[in-house]
């Protein structure tokens, strides 16, 4: 590879970890180019970039972008790297599960997750990540605790309402 090509792949590299908060670091060093394949097209259909590049490279573009940031994620920098980079913070969890499941394998292996600023080294990790809960999913949940009390404390207030114009309609009545 020339300085140029060099160059040219951290700058991709730069704009893929700017435009996205989560990705994932994978070793896919031992499945097969058919199997890599297969990867490549589960991460298409779920709207996960995945790319191959050399851990210098990776390196030197985490490094010239944020090097404090992403210093967690450095360890996780060696033998075959494949980045998974996703909006959702779990898909890349999720594909690399099924993946397994499939293949009845322990590949790829998930050396480090960086999500919304957070590193998780470790393939002990995986399974903790396929169960994050999305932005979405989160507001879905909180919006449902707010609804179900409010409803009940409006109902309830209404029903004493009710009843106390009842009483004082009765009373003015008489």
């Amino acid at each position: 590879m020339t300085k140029d090509q060099k160059n040219e792949v951290i700058e991709l590299l730069k704009g893929k970890f700017s435009q996205y908060n989560n990705f994932y670091v994978a070793d896919t060093e031992s499945l097969s180019v058919e199997q890599v394949g297969k990867l490549r097209r589960a991460c298409f259909n779920k709207n996960v970039e995945m790319k191959v590049a050399k851990n210098t490279l990776i390196r030197k573009a985490l490094e010239s972008l944020d090097n404090e940031k992403y210093a967690g994620v450095y360890d996780s920098l060696h033998k075959v790297t494949a980045l998974m980079f996703s909006e959702n913070p779990k898909e890349p969890a999720l594909i690399i599960s099924s993946f397994r499941k499939e293949s009845n394998g322990e590949k790829p292996v998930l050396k480090a997750a960086f999500i919304n600023g957070d590193v998780y080294m470790g393939d002990n990790n995986l399974k903790a990540l396929t169960q994050i809960k999305t932005k979405n999913e989160l507001i879905g949940e909180v919006i449902g605790l707010l609804q179900s009390p409010a409803k009940r404390v409006l109902a309830a207030l209404l029903h004493h309402h009710e009843q106390k114009a009842g009483g004082a309609e009765a009373a003015a009545a008489e």
